[in-house]
């Protein structure tokens, strides 16, 4: 059954199960516009001095102590024990904050990307240079 399946000289749209007019419009290309708003990480083109990456280190401190302190919305306070306290007086965290979700909204995004390339909701090539940048 698969095999036949594979073989068929079937277009594209037919294989994504999209109508024929959907099959040139992709996901990655509409949001193309909305790239130019995203921030991007360029190789280094000459070695940073060590006062600048204490600046940073700084400044990313800095931001991670106000992260730490500011609540998030919806979560009420409980007044139970904590089964992270120490965790929390070592990370320089309070209970329900901003920091408390951590790289998990990062992390759960790029899985949903990954499934939806894999399911062939979303046509990206990984062989073309184009189409893996743009899903990077």
């Amino acid at each position: 059954f698969f095999r036949e399946k594979e073989k068929s000289n079937l277009p594209l749209c037919k294989k994504n199960l999209l109508p024929p007019n959907m099959a040139s419009i992709r996901l990655l290309e509409l949001l193309r516009p909305a790239y130019s708003f995203l921030p991007e990480v360029q190789d280094l083109r000459t070695k940073l001095l060590f006062r600048d990456k204490v600046v940073w280190t700084g400044v990313t401190l800095f931001v991670y102590l106000i992260c730490c302190q500011i609540p998030l919305y919806g979560v009420a306070r409980a007044s139970g024990a904590d089964p992270f306290y120490w965790m929390r007086v070592i990370l320089a965290s309070n209970r329900g904050t901003l920091m408390e979700l951590g790289i998990s909204p990062i992390v759960t995004s790029g899985m949903v990307l990954q499934l939806l390339q894999g399911t062939r909701i979303l046509d990206i090539n990984m062989s073309v240079q184009h189409d893996k940048m743009l899903f990077k």
